[in-house]
């Protein structure tokens, strides 16, 4: 069956990017990629702190709808899909870009993890995932495409990963489950998995900079992924061209993934 192609392919695609906390997001690539596939732009920002910094990034895409999201708040995340409900009336694709964990757990090793460490990233980095997409999932009202952000880490033992390892395991889990649960409204869901990234959440990991140098020497594109690679694969993943592509989790990263 031959697909009618609108251009740009995401012309009047309703938008949600969470996550964007400076130029150098992944989430900010997704925003950008989406904007230049005519998509209409709703970004949050976590605080009175990262507002400066995302606000001219709102702006530069044109964002309609700018507001706070810290997903451990059930107050904003209720404001910020009922002003969707009444400025948009629908939504088409959602991405979920947030990760943390306690410093003192991130570095100290899963074995010194504390309980309420491990359940903190375990609520911020996943659980909202599943709460974000509890909310989009009534406005997807003619289906819609949900993301979310893994690491290779996930499923195989990255060094100094620690917490974040098993956290993200049951991040792609989640993924996968809700693409079961909402296919039948014809949501997708997908994860994408992208190589190592100069980002503030990655810069929190210890001998981050090994880890890039790494990653580059393995791949066998021979570079780094940036954000626009990921922002550029969401945006394919949420047009009609791959209408039949849910429950995957995409590596992004040049080809590091398949080294041994």
């Amino acid at each position: 069956m031959s697909i009618e192609i609108p251009r740009p392919i995401l012309k009047g695609a309703k938008a949600l990017v969470t996550g964007i906390a400076n130029d150098s997001s992944i989430a900010w690539g997704c925003a950008k990629a989406f904007h230049e596939l005519g998509a209409d732009l709703a970004v949050t920002y976590l605080n009175d702190k990262t507002r400066g910094y995302t606000e001219p990034l709102a702006n530069e895409v044109g964002a309609r709808i700018f507001m706070p999201l810290d997903v451990t708040r059930p107050e904003q995340s209720e404001a910020l899909f009922e002003r969707i409900a009444a400025e948009w009336g629908a939504l088409d694709i959602m991405v979920h870009s947030m990760a943390f964990a306690p410093k003192e757990d991130l570095r100290g090793g899963l074995l010194n993890c504390s309980a309420e460490g491990f359940g903190q990233a375990m609520d911020i980095s996943c659980h909202s995932f599943i709460r974000l997409a509890r909310a989009c999932a009534p406005l997807m009202k003619n289906g819609g495409t949900i993301f979310t952000m893994s690491y290779y880490g996930a499923n195989k033992v990255v060094p100094n990963y620690n917490v974040m390892g098993p956290v993200k395991a049951a991040l792609e889990a989640s993924a996968r489950y809700l693409a079961y649960e909402l296919g039948p409204r014809h949501i997708r869901v997908h994860a994408l998995s992208p190589g190592p990234l100069l980002t503030r959440a990655g810069s929190g990991l210890k001998d981050f900079d090994r880890m890039l140098a790494e990653a580059a020497q393995r791949a066998p594109l021979g570079e780094l992924v940036d954000i626009m690679d990921v922002g550029y694969t969401c945006a394919f993943l949420a047009t009609p061209l791959a209408r039949r592509l849910s429950g995957e989790t995409l590596y992004v990263d040049g080809g590091v993934n398949i080294m041994a």
